[in-house]
């Protein structure tokens, strides 16, 4: 019977002796360590205890930590190895709330010169965790001598705890430079790699420091696998930091570890040539050819590291993975679900139009083995696929549909029903098969986002079916058994329907008649709202107040509306004027550039870039439309004109700013422009090729037509070796031409204006101080905007 009480007890402490410790009993407990003489077994499991509540968030006060210190210093007495370690690791758990934490500097000095190499290790890292700049001096010395110490432990646990130190006291650890140059020829692998770890930490901000040790590195035979994956990340960052091309001597050095004896250094090689930009298509396919063969390693590890890599290639390269998709698909009945998952995604990616049912088949096997993550690994690649492959909706939206009906979380759901709406907008022909795998998940659908969603979805997509009156029953359905937003939206999809179907009107009229005695005002308040302008039967005013979407920017809506909270708040909640929607940048998705440079109205036209269509395109320009308002609201002379907010930039639908040179010439000129209520502003970015030119006061002058005046040019200080930097030209709309619908201009004789001067090419070192007058030529650049358009959104 005793045996079977211990047994439920370690069950209902999930076998953690320490799951009922408090924290008060255990301080109180503390005490024990002041007896004479130390039991250690006892201290032992004391000291354990307190560990255990900091690691697991325990917060102590600063009297608690010092009392509970100072007792923890008596623990020095006994000889004990284990104690003596753990009272280590509390010295440095407990100083940080601790005061005066350096008493204990002479004792752990000298456990750091003892002979018991069990802790000096560990004595050296307390003594680095409360060492400040008043204490470093003293323990200098010691440091120096323990970095080039023969024990290999005590060596690396010197350099990991300088390169701690050096995050506080960088001045002092520069000084050890030359130990830690002699730990980098250790014949240990871990001190090999921690000195090296520390040298880089030394030199990092000093970059020809950095090129020598890369350079003298990259010629010795660094032993230690570890020091070399370091090595070949220093030598793809300053490839990166330098624009180096693949011809760079650190670039031959990386490729040559593709050939190392090593695993892990041909895998940390074989990724950094696929993430470098110089890496060239031959290049490329050397480093897939290595994956290739990590694929039928006996280690998990290594498969999963090459599969995990060649899907992410398979996003910009599927073709260069296609050779690959034979020992892919050997991976697909691996044992490891998550290595099967990724080969899977990875062939689908790469994978013909033909072997679209057969994968799916074999995904769906095994779909309820992994876990959400890797499930919304699989949704994102159904999604790419779909995209590439848009006769076979059929087929994919099934096996969606599927996984909609399976066990998941909510971030796993939304994939799913973003990816099938991305499938509906993109594939008219998948519209209503999509619309009723939606229907049918919202009868029991138990997120309310989710829901809400595909009922605004219902009601703008499901009016245009040949038979609008079967979704009628799904959405009111959601009137009586779903929570007051989700009512709140059946309402609002309700009325579309009725907007554009007549023959359901009076139906519906009688739907929303009960609503309007709902338990929520929302839901009663939208019923009354609709059922008001439904009675009008006014074809202008259905289309306004019901069919019609806000349409606006609903990112810069965000920001607009926490900006107006932020004001109120500042007033202490009182504000006396109301938030104005017409200050919201409009919609990116309906008010584009097109290809040809000009602005227009994109309405109802479709994003090609990637399957979410025009709703990627809102996110990403929205999302840099801010970003270019806060870089103006930066520059003092654009700020000065008290522009407003930003109506529009005019990125085109791939989000490209217009060309005004070509891509190969020497110096790459690009314009994006920006519409204000009054205002239009031309920013210039301006790159410049030539690597033996610096340029400098860069302006760019032209003729400028009728309508506009210049209030205000932001020149480029410098312009050196690719490096880009931006003119800004703000020009001021005549308010005479308010009253005309149409406004084109071209801008002519656009010239890019400078000073040139010669330079090193390697050091940037300029040769002639003076300089000599240049000017580039560049394209006309053409402005076309609708006025009225701009004006209603911000007048």
């Amino acid at each position: 019977m005793m045996y079977k009480r211990e047994k439920k007890e370690d069950e209902d402490g999930y076998g953690n002796p320490f799951a009922k410790v408090d924290k008060t009993s255990v301080l109180q407990e503390a005490r024990v360590f002041n007896e004479t003489p130390v039991n250690p077994r006892k201290c032992s499991l004391i000291l354990t205890k307190i560990l255990y509540l900091i690691n697991n968030g325990q917060q102590l006060s600063t009297l608690e930590a010092t009392d509970a210190f100072f007792n923890m210093t008596k623990l020095f007495q006994s000889k004990d190895t284990t104690l003596r370690r753990l009272v280590y690791i509390g010295i440095k758990e407990l100083s940080k709330f601790a005061e005066n934490a350096y008493v204990v500097t002479s004792s752990l000095t000298t456990d750091m010169n003892g002979k018991d190499d069990q802790c000096r290790p560990a004595a050296m890292r307390a003594l680095c965790q409360i060492t400040d700049a008043t204490t470093f001096q003293g323990i200098e010395r010691y440091m120096k001598q323990a970095i080039v110490d023969r024990n290999s432990a005590v060596s690396s646990a010197a350099l990991v705890s300088s390169i701690h130190l050096a995050k506080t006291i960088p001045e002092g650890v520069k000084r050890w430079a030359n130990e830690a140059q002699e730990a980098v020829n250790s014949d240990n692998i871990m001190v090999q790699s921690h000195a090296l770890g520390l040298l880089y930490h030394i030199r990092k901000s000093d970059r020809l420091a950095v090129t020598k040790l890369v350079t003298k590195l990259t010629r010795s035979n660094l032993k230690s696998p570890y020091a070399l994956c370091m090595l070949i990340r220093i030598a793809a960052k300053l490839i990166e930091e330098e624009g180096a091309t693949s011809e760079s001597p650190y670039f031959d050095f990386i490729e040559s570890a593709l050939r190392h004896k090593n695993e892990m250094v041909v895998y940390e090689a074989a990724n950094a040539i696929i993430n470098l930009r110089c890496t060239s298509p031959r290049e490329l396919n050397s480093a897939i050819s290595v994956l290739q063969l990590m694929l039928s390693s006996s280690k998990p590890t290594i498969r999963f590291a090459a599969v995990r890599t060649l899907n992410k290639i398979a996003m910009n390269h599927p073709n260069a993975v296609m050779a690959c998709n034979v020992d892919l698909e050997n991976l697909i009945t691996d044992s490891n679900r998550s290595i099967a998952t990724l080969a899977i995604t990875t062939l689908l990616k790469t994978g013909n139009e033909s072997s679209v049912e057969r994968l799916m088949k074999q995904i769906a096997s095994f779909m309820s083995e992994i876990s959400d993550e890797f499930k919304i690994v699989v949704v994102g690649a159904t999604r790419a696929l779909c995209a590439k492959f848009p006769r076979k909706h059929t087929v994919m939206m099934g096996f969606l549909s599927s996984m909609l009906h399976e066990e998941g979380g909510y971030e796993y759901k939304k994939a799913i029903v973003e990816t099938i709406i991305a499938i509906i907008e993109d594939n008219p022909e998948a519209k209503e098969g999509g619309l009723a795998y939606l229907c049918e998940f919202i009868e029991d659908c138990e997120h309310t986002s989710l829901a809400v969603k595909i009922l605004h979805l219902l009601g703008r997509e499901g009016t245009k079916t040949a038979s609008p009156a079967k979704y009628i029953r799904y959405i009111y359905n959601r009137l009586i058994l779903e929570k007051s937003p989700v009512r709140a939206a059946a309402v609002s999809s309700l009325a579309k329907f009725a907007a554009h179907c007549e023959d359901l009107l009076p139906q519906i009229l009688v739907l929303l008649e009960r609503s309007t005695l709902d338990t929520d005002d929302e839901v009663r308040d939208r019923a009354t709202y609709y059922l008001n302008i439904l009675h009008e039967k006014q074809r202008a005013i259905l289309n306004t107040y019901v069919s019609n979407t806000l349409n606006v920017s609903i990112i810069g809506l965000e920001k607009a509306l926490q900006g107006y909270i932020q004001a109120a708040a500042a007033t202490d909640g009182v504000t006396y004027l109301p938030f104005d929607i017409k200050s919201v940048p409009l919609n990116t998705a309906t008010f584009y550039e097109g290809g040809d440079g000009k602005l227009g109205t994109g309405l109802g036209q479709k994003s090609t870039n990637g399957p979410s269509g025009a709703v990627a395109v809102e996110k990403i320009a929205a999302t840099r439309q801010d970003l270019y308002a806060e870089q103006i609201a930066a520059i003092p002379k654009l700020a000065a004109l008290d522009l407003g907010p930003i109506l529009k930039s005019s990125l085109p639908v791939d989000s490209l700013p217009v060309e005004l040179t070509e891509s190969e010439t020497e110096y790459v000129i690009q314009c994006v422009k920006h519409m204000f209520k009054d205002h239009v502003v031309l920013q210039f970015d301006c790159t410049n090729t030539l690597n033996d030119q610096v340029l400098e006061n860069v302006t760019v002058s032209m003729d400028i037509p009728e309508g506009f005046s210049v209030d205000a040019v932001v020149p480029a200080e410098q312009l050196a070796y690719n490096v880009p930097r931006s003119v800004y030209i703000a020009l001021s709309i005549d308010p005479e031409l308010d009253d005309v619908s149409l406004l084109s201009a071209t801008f002519t004789s656009v010239t890019l204006k400078y000073t040139v001067k010669d330079c090193d090419p390697n050091t940037n070192q300029v040769f002639d101080e003076e300089g000599y007058p240049d000017e580039y030529v560049l394209e006309d650049l053409d402005l076309s905007l609708e006025l009225n358009h701009l004006a209603n959104g911000s007048s």
